[in-house]
């Protein structure tokens, strides 16, 4: 599977452990940045990613910062993604099947990059379960 990965550089380190251990696994990263731990402004890295998600070229991502919050901000401006921020794996889970989520965000300052990691592969491996969830997944686009 093809997965989009981004960060900032608080959550740098992280990305990087996950792409190691997440390629370990049979996983295809593309890395949007950040490269390095240097000071950059998540949005720079987070709307390519979201772009890319938006064209199809990839199914699912993966992004971070500090808190997980603005990572998740900038990527849901996107009307083509839906991305929920995870901190445990039952979140990470019910993200993809519930809500169809189609990109993780993860805080890099609030969760262990182990522990991250089970929550990301809960991300990779739960399916939409569609039925009634697919009603109010249909709803979340605004339409204008």
């Amino acid at each position: 599977m093809n997965v989009a990965i981004a960060c900032d550089h608080a959550a740098y380190d992280l990305k990087e452990f996950l792409k190691s251990e997440l390629s370990t696994r049979g996983y295809s990263l593309k890395d949007f940045g950040a490269y390095s731990s240097e000071s950059v402004d998540y949005p720079d890295n987070i709307h390519p990613l979201s772009e890319a998600i938006e064209r199809g070229e990839f199914l699912l991502g993966i992004i971070a910062c500090g808190s997980g919050n603005g990572a998740a901000i900038t990527a849901n401006k996107h009307q083509g993604v839906r991305a929920c921020m995870a901190w445990n794996t039952e979140l990470a889970a019910l993200g993809r099947q519930h809500n169809d989520a189609n990109v993780l965000s993860l805080s890099a300052r609030f969760i262990a990059k182990e522990y991250a990691l089970e929550i990301a592969l809960a991300f990779l491996t739960a399916q939409f379960e569609g039925g009634r969830h697919a009603n109010r997944v249909n709803k979340i686009p605004v339409n204008k």
